[in-house]
């Protein structure tokens, strides 16, 4: 059967699903667009292939937006989060496919009644994180549970970082992904459970609350909470645990100074700077801080109640903050400011090898006593065409394409890869692309 498989979007996270269906598109006869705002993103991506195709596409546009899904059976789309919807719309009443690797918002799980009554199999989190984060912790969980174990305890932490022997910033970070949600990742608040306890932790203080986590054999890192955790409990099969939480690996120190850049106000995207165009990164810097003696970066500093030449603010620094360099973005707000800067400050050389770090710590309790299951995985990139994230986010997604194509996804509806149909399959295809969870147990 031929398949006409549309992906929306050719940006960073892009590459290696669009080579994968493109290998496998004369196996299974599958004919590929890719559809981005950038046509030469697209084409430098479907490079000339004989199964390949681009067109030029405005996601806001609705009827062309609409064509397109007209003329495909299978959407993959890998727009920013908040653009989904529209999409999902359009593959209900035109009666298509939809997978994407973004976070399954309400909205769009409000639209699985409609999907399943059009026997429509709408896919969400099916990338790294959310994605193989769930995949692989359901199949760690349904192993405990088969030998007769009971789950205690779920903490599940996923960085998407640059490789130790490209790290040459002091920030220890780089762009391997949408720049924009690296921005705004979590503008909202973050919520897990602890001890049987609440917590809750808003935006203004996710970056002061850290957790140490150390990977045999990588080294140490530092985890803040990720967004809601406890959504996951019932999608886990974990409705009644104590303690789950998700969170976010970043080399040590990264959150101090993030959390510098919260209070400063640089992520704030609501309010845009006056004549932005005009001012230089200190003149906005000297908007921000408190008024009085000294320079702008003691002022600062002084605010933040840190030592002005200690590692937080050589960041800052480094960053280019306190630069009389003209900003030149007009009626711009801090966030997209400081997108900008770091676009330039964080950019993957050619030849960086991005990193993605995964451990899932799953505690549970058997004939009375209690361990704790760890599982890691390590993967790097090649170079910055083909980095580990667009593997780690692409593939699953082709992946599940296939299955789908070849009759082997039953289940219909709104839905996130937490089921044995869909994670088994993929996860075992993964192994050939290099995905390889180590697992030890500590007796606790």
């Amino acid at each position: 059967m031929s398949s006409r498989i549309l992906i929306i979007g050719a940006g960073r996270s892009s590459s290696a699903l669009i080579k994968y269906a493109l290998d496998n598109s004369e196996r299974l006869g599958w004919n590929v667009t890719v559809a981005d705002a950038d046509p030469a993103a697209a084409a430098s991506k479907v490079d000339g292939h004989s199964r390949g195709t681009t067109a030029w596409l405005d996601v806001t546009k609705t009827n062309d937006r609409r064509e397109l899904i007209g003329r495909s059976d299978i959407v993959v789309s890998l727009l920013p989060a908040h653009l989904h919807i529209e999409v999902a719309q359009d593959c209900i009443r035109l009666k298509k496919h939809l997978v994407t690797a973004s976070y399954v918002s309400q909205e769009l799980y409000r639209l699985g009644d409609e999907a399943r009554d059009r026997e429509l199999i709408f896919m969400g989190e099916m990338g790294l994180d959310p994605g193989i984060d769930h995949m692989s912790a359901m199949q760690r969980i349904n192993t405990i549970r088969e030998k007769g174990g009971t789950v205690t305890a779920f903490r599940s932490f996923t960085g998407g970082l640059i490789s130790p022997e490209s790290n040459d910033n002091p920030w220890g970070y780089k762009f391997t992904w949408n720049p924009r949600n690296v921005v705004l990742a979590g503008q909202g608040t973050a919520q897990y459970l602890e001890n049987g306890k609440l917590k809750y932790l808003p935006y203004y203080r996710l970056f002061n609350n850290t957790w140490n986590v150390e990977l045999d054999g990588i080294g140490k890192f530092e985890a803040y909470a990720n967004r809601d955790s406890l959504l996951y409990r019932e999608q886990y099969g974990l409705t009644d645990i104590p303690t789950i939480l998700r969170g976010t690996l970043r080399y040590p120190g990264f959150c101090a100074a993030w959390n510098a850049l919260v209070r400063i106000g640089m992520t704030d995207g609501d309010f845009p700077i006056l004549d932005s165009s005009q001012i230089t990164y200190h003149e906005l810097m000297e908007a921000l801080a408190p008024s009085g003696p000294g320079s702008v970066k003691d002022r600062i500093a002084q605010m933040l109640k840190l030592d002005p030449n200690g590692e937080v603010m050589d960041r800052l620094v480094w960053l280019g903050l306190f630069r009389k360099k003209r900003i030149k973005l007009k009626g711009a707000t801090p966030a997209l400011i400081l997108e900008n800067l770091l676009l330039d400050r964080w950019k993957l050389q050619a030849d960086d090898k991005d990193l993605i770090v995964m451990q899932h710590q799953i505690d549970y309790e058997i004939n009375g006593r209690t361990h704790r299951d760890v599982s890691n995985l390590m993967m790097k990139g090649e170079n910055a065409r083909d980095t580990a994230m667009s593997r780690l986010v692409g593939l699953p997604l082709g992946i599940f394409v296939r299955l789908m194509t070849e009759g082997k996804i039953q289940t219909t509806g709104v839905h996130i890869p937490t089921m044995r149909e869909v994670y088994e399959p993929v996860l075992e295809e993964m192994e050939d692309y290099g995905l390889e969870f180590t697992h030890h147990t500590i007796d606790l």
